[in-house]
């Protein structure tokens, strides 16, 4: 039997909460900080590259077995800064070591075989700022696989990733961003909702959870924006920041990927002062 539209969309409203603690407790390594969307997210690398640390080859991968598919492809001359290239090809390693672990407890050949796929894009290149973004998923059986998304901000001239850690001035800034954020989010789902062929109490109920979701995704710490990308500016500058959300932070798993941006306007009051300079006055 197929069940129409707002019998499926009410299921999953009742369906969620479960649906967000099975996902929380089998998130792939490298999680997402607390509090634990689905997505994969990197580790936060903040140190400063030693020197004397071997360069990565940083090699496109294809690998294909009865058991399992893996497929890898970086971005061209991602090489050229070694501490970049370590930090995605860590990220790229951890997850397929999640993968290989998946398999290696197999008894029998899986229905459909397990994958990883992970694709690194470079979304800025300048003399101060090279950004990367990891967008793919990896499936060990279940309905479907689990999303992986990592943003990657590297400051060539000062030799380090850029973390939302080291991003503000001060711990209270995350408070004007996370209203800032809350306030897209919100008008979105409202819109969201608005759009669904449902009986207004259902509506209600529906919105209700989104918005729950989006408070308890954007509570101003930075680790519920550790994913963000720059938006570059024509002079080379950044104009703004991207924060990427992977699904079951702030929104069902249906809902996908969700991005706000920030503009520097926004932002400039907040930042610390070693990171003020990359954006737009």
């Amino acid at each position: 039997m197929t069940l129409n539209r707002p019998i499926r969309i009410v299921l999953a409203l009742l369906l969620l909460p479960a649906a967000a603690a099975c996902q929380r407790g089998n998130d792939p390594v490298p999680a997402t900080p607390d509090p634990g969307p689905a997505a994969a997210a990197a580790p936060e690398p903040s140190a400063p590259v030693a020197a004397a640390e071997a360069p990565v080859s940083l090699e496109d991968v294809i690998e294909t077995d009865p058991r399992y598919v893996v497929g890898i492809s970086y971005p061209p001359g991602a090489a050229a800064d070694p501490g970049l290239a370590r930090a995605l090809h860590g990220y790229a390693e951890a997850a397929r070591a999640e993968l290989m672990q998946a398999v290696s407890g197999l008894r029998e050949k899986p229905t459909a075989p397990y994958e990883l796929s992970l694709g690194f894009r470079e979304v800025m290149r300048s003399s101060e700022v090279v950004a990367v973004a990891a967008d793919g998923s990896l499936y060990t059986g279940g309905a479907h696989g689990q999303p992986l998304l990592a943003r990657f901000v590297w400051l060539p001239r000062q030799q380090r990733m850029l973390t939302a850690q080291d991003l503000l001035a001060s711990p209270e800034g995350w408070r004007s961003v996370a209203d800032y954020v809350g306030e897209q989010l919100g008008a979105a789902a409202h819109t969201r909702a608005a759009d669904e062929a449902l009986e207004s109490g259902d509506r209600e109920r529906l919105l209700a959870v989104a918005l729950r979701m989006i408070d308890e995704g954007t509570r101003p710490v930075p680790e519920n924006f550790a994913q963000f990308e720059p938006v570059p500016a024509a002079d080379g500058r950044i104009a703004a920041l991207r924060f990427v959300f992977p699904p079951y932070q702030v929104g069902p798993y249906a809902d996908g990927v969700q991005r706000v941006e920030v503009p520097a306007a926004v932002l400039k009051p907040l930042l610390a002062p070693d990171v003020s300079p990359l954006f737009v006055p």
